[in-house]
């Protein structure tokens, strides 16, 4: 089966700021390919290839390398090969749970103090994601399902904990991603999204949590079926 969608792949070396390390970067580039699943499950890395599309030498390239497999994003065979990982399931269920538990405190933490200012930023969120499902621009509308996210943690002031749990997250989003493309899948979380803005405009925190829940379970959900047409993909 044909993978999702995904963007074409950019020149990396173009994105790279020449005022900022380059590892960091270059570790952000590849993450966000294997997240887009541009760069899918047992795709290689070469680390010669890598270092003349960057314009890097090894180091940085290797850097990169290490923190996408400190994130079980990547397989490092020393001396043979780098292969990008098969999405484990029981990493992207730890994931889960870890946001899950997060993400229903901060809810109703918000909802509790409801802000209406907040309430309009976050479907202002909702109304990008709209657009970007209109035009069938499934990555972008990813990246904008993130920031809605990391804004409840912003607003909430607990954005330390955002960056714990992205950085836990990749199995899980690569799970998203293969599932976006279901039929329904967008509008549905456009609906919890606006149903969570309403809820916590409204201070109502149970019902904040309550659409929360079911807004983060839908993927795991569905697992059987995303097994069933990317077995490969999948390990666990």
């Amino acid at each position: 089966m044909a993978l999702p969608a995904t963007p074409p792949a950019l020149s990396a070396a173009e994105r790279l700021d020449p005022s900022r390390r380059a590892a960091p970067q270059v570790f952000e580039r590849l993450r966000d390919q294997i997240i887009a699943l541009a760069l899918p499950p047992g795709a290689p890395l070469s680390r010669v290839a890598l270092q003349s599309e960057f314009g890097l030498s090894s180091t940085p390239i290797r850097d990169a390398l290490m923190r996408l497999a400190e994130e079980g994003l990547v397989e490092i065979f020393p001396q043979h090969a780098t292969l990008v990982s098969r999405i484990d399931v029981g990493r992207a269920q730890q994931a889960q749970f870890l946001r899950q538990a997060l993400e229903l405190e901060i809810v109703r933490l918000l909802a509790a103090e409801p802000a209406q200012s907040l309430a309009d930023e976050l479907s202002g969120l909702v109304a990008q994601q709209r657009r970007f499902a209109r035009d069938g621009d499934l990555a972008v509308f990813m990246l904008a399902d993130n920031a809605f996210h990391e804004r409840l943690y912003t607003a909430a002031d607990k954005h330390e904990l955002w960056t714990l749990v992205r950085s836990r997250s990749g199995h899980i989003d690569r799970l998203r991603r293969l599932h976006l493309p279901s039929p329904g899948k967008a509008q549905t979380i456009l609906r919890h999204h606006k149903q969570i803005v309403e809820a916590i405009a409204a201070g109502r925190p149970d019902e904040a949590q309550a659409h929360l829940r079911e807004h983060l379970t839908g993927t795991l959900s569905d697992l059987a079926t995303i097994r069933d047409r990317w077995p490969d993909y999948l390990s666990g």
